[in-house]
């Protein structure tokens, strides 16, 4: 890498990014507190599709496509999706596993006996470990990359180093994520 590498675009917070954030963990308040059935698990489904979705989508083709772009475009791509997902993945967290908790409790899942509250603890230790995850190693590691990336000389061999764990990381995400859907889909059929 020459001594004439530029730095990164400056990427900045867009308010729009924080105001629907802060937007999504009303409504859950909002759905939470009305104790409205239909509202609470619209809640939990939006929430989870679409942190299972970015979740799957990032790690199964956004990841694999930019390790395989130059490093500017990577740097380009990453400085300017990091401040968004900064805000959104760990409020997606947020709002599925506590309107999640709410809605099991609606639904008495919480008083069920063994063996079918197996299956909710399942499900309890799952987000658990997802939630930890994603806001103790992801959220921390996305963050030293994206201001790496914004240093006019980058360490290269620093984000690679981040990145490698980081893609143990997410592929360990993808994994709880799939087997939640399973868990899910007992739920939906029956316990």
């Amino acid at each position: 890498m020459n001594d004439q590498t530029p730095a990164a675009p400056m990427a900045t917070i867009n308010p729009w990014n924080v105001a629907s954030c802060v937007g999504a963990l009303v409504f859950m308040f909002i759905a939470i507190w009305s104790d409205n059935i239909l509202l609470l698990k619209f809640t939990h489904l939006m929430a989870g599709v679409l942190w299972t979705g970015i979740d799957l989508f990032m790690g199964f083709w956004v990841g694999p496509a930019l390790r395989a772009a130059p490093f500017e475009a990577r740097r380009a791509v990453i400085t300017r999706l990091s401040p968004k997902t900064l805000f959104v993945m760990p409020t997606l967290a947020t709002i599925t596993g506590t309107s999640g908790w709410y809605h099991a409790r609606q639904l008495g899942f919480l008083d069920l006996p063994w063996p079918g509250f197996g299956w909710v603890a399942a499900a309890l230790v799952l987000i658990a470990i997802l939630t930890a995850q994603g806001l103790g190693i992801l959220l921390p590691t996305n963050a030293r990359v994206f201001l790496e990336l914004r240093k006019s000389r980058p360490d290269e061999e620093r984000i690679a180093r981040l990145m490698n764990s980081y893609t143990f990381w997410v592929s360990s995400q993808g994994l709880g994520q799939v087997l939640m859907i399973v868990i899910m889909a007992k739920f939906a059929t029956g316990l």
